[in-house]
């Protein structure tokens, strides 16, 4: 029996990375399985602390850098620069690539408060970021602990290490930078794989957006995105969710206005577990010692979604209970031709039975993909509004 559930998991990730394929076909790279054998005339790629500009054949040329004492009998070569020290309240260029070309991967162990840490990517020559996330935010690790997570678009593995997989096509310029809003020194190890190839007329823009509101006002609505102009395919959710009241707190609906929609959505969603992929408040139902049935939230992570992570409170200074949820749409996304809003409610279950609006700490961050120009983005909230306590 063993052997058969190991490899009916082994078929359904298979299925599941040839189904996500990445929808790439740049002059003959497609990202999946069923066609990884096929030539193409792009050229591979990759940034890091090793190579700060991606030059064929200029990787490791290092004299000075972070690894500049433990190399110092070994030399040129040996890991002289393996990562970078970004300075308190400065502004550090990532990757700056001349297109056209696609990011295929990028790696990322960010030290210090990952809420001060704060990724924007800018494509061709735009002034306003279609990216602006702190770097926790964007890996899905909105509550600055680590939690394994491995999915599609998204891992996080031991080490905090930081994977995302998000086809990225620009055709003019790539710019990724990490701003340091904190007080103290940062020290970033990255890597930014992709190539260089022709990109097909029907490629939209990577972009994706946080906010946080703590505590939602009573009664009212938690607004994920909202002034999207343009053409394209919401693509994913991540939300932090800081709960302020005991009790079940996943009852909200989110909601897709899509190209007009004004009172009503396009597509209503019937629960927050039931969009995040999970029922009946992620439970599962055990018996203990006693014989007494207790249940107890479940963490898990799929492909394409995830309850990655339960912080429960210590009856000491940690009293709140956090929670972290993923969402992809990579086999449906959500296609819009002029806008799109999306908002969800934040909402419970009262013990006496009826729906209880609740005033809770939620953060998001949302991706999609559209055509440019993109509408500037909200003022992301300063260093106090981001900071998690």
């Amino acid at each position: 029996m063993r052997n058969k559930i190991s490899g009916f998991l082994f078929i359904s990730l298979l299925f599941s990375a040839v189904c996500f394929a990445q929808q790439e076909k740049f002059n003959g790279v497609e990202s999946n399985l069923q066609n990884i054998y096929r030539l193409s005339d792009a050229q591979s790629r990759s940034i890091s602390p090793e190579n700060f500009t991606g030059s064929k054949g200029e990787g490791g040329m290092a004299t000075k850098g972070t690894g500049e004492n433990p190399s110092r009998e070994l030399g040129q070569g040996w890991k002289v620069s393996p990562s970078v020290v970004i300075k308190a309240h400065t502004t550090f260029t990532v990757a700056e690539i001349a297109g056209p070309g696609s990011i295929q991967h990028i790696w990322m162990t960010p030290t210090g408060v990952w809420r001060n840490s704060i990724l924007r990517f800018y494509w061709d020559d735009e002034k306003s970021p279609s990216v602006e996330v702190p770097v926790g935010d964007f890996f899905c690790m909105g509550w600055n602990q680590y939690a394994p997570l491995q999915s599609l678009a998204v891992c996080v593995n031991p080490g905090s290490a930081f994977n995302c997989y998000w086809p990225m096509p620009f055709r003019k310029k790539c710019r990724i930078t990490m701003e340091n809003i904190g007080d103290k020194d940062m020290v970033l190890y990255y890597s930014v794989d992709y190539v260089l190839t022709q990109i097909p007329e029907d490629a939209a823009y990577f972009h994706a957006q946080f906010r946080r509101v703590n505590p939602v006002p009573y009664k009212s609505v938690y607004t994920l995105v909202d002034g999207i102009k343009g053409r394209g395919q919401y693509v994913g959710t991540y939300m932090a969710i800081g709960v302020h009241n005991n009790g079940w707190w996943g009852e909200g609906e989110i909601k897709f206005y899509i190209d007009g929609d004004t009172k009503f959505p396009t597509i209503n969603g019937t629960g927050t577990e039931d969009y995040f992929g999970g029922s009946y408040d992620f439970d599962t139902r055990t018996k203990n010692a006693a014989g007494v049935e207790e249940s107890h939230y479940t963490e898990f992570t799929s492909p394409y979604s995830g309850l990655c992570q339960v912080i429960r409170g210590d009856g000491h200074y940690n009293v709140s209970q956090r929670f972290g949820l993923y969402r992809w749409h990579l086999t449906d996304p959500i296609r819009f031709e002029k806008n799109l809003k999306v908002t969800i409610q934040d909402l419970g279950w009262h013990t006496d039975g009826r729906y209880l609006p609740l005033q809770d700490d939620i953060a998001s961050t949302v991706f999609w993909y559209q055509t440019e120009p993109h509408n500037p983005f909200p003022p992301l909230p300063d260093k106090d509004a981001l900071e998690v306590n």
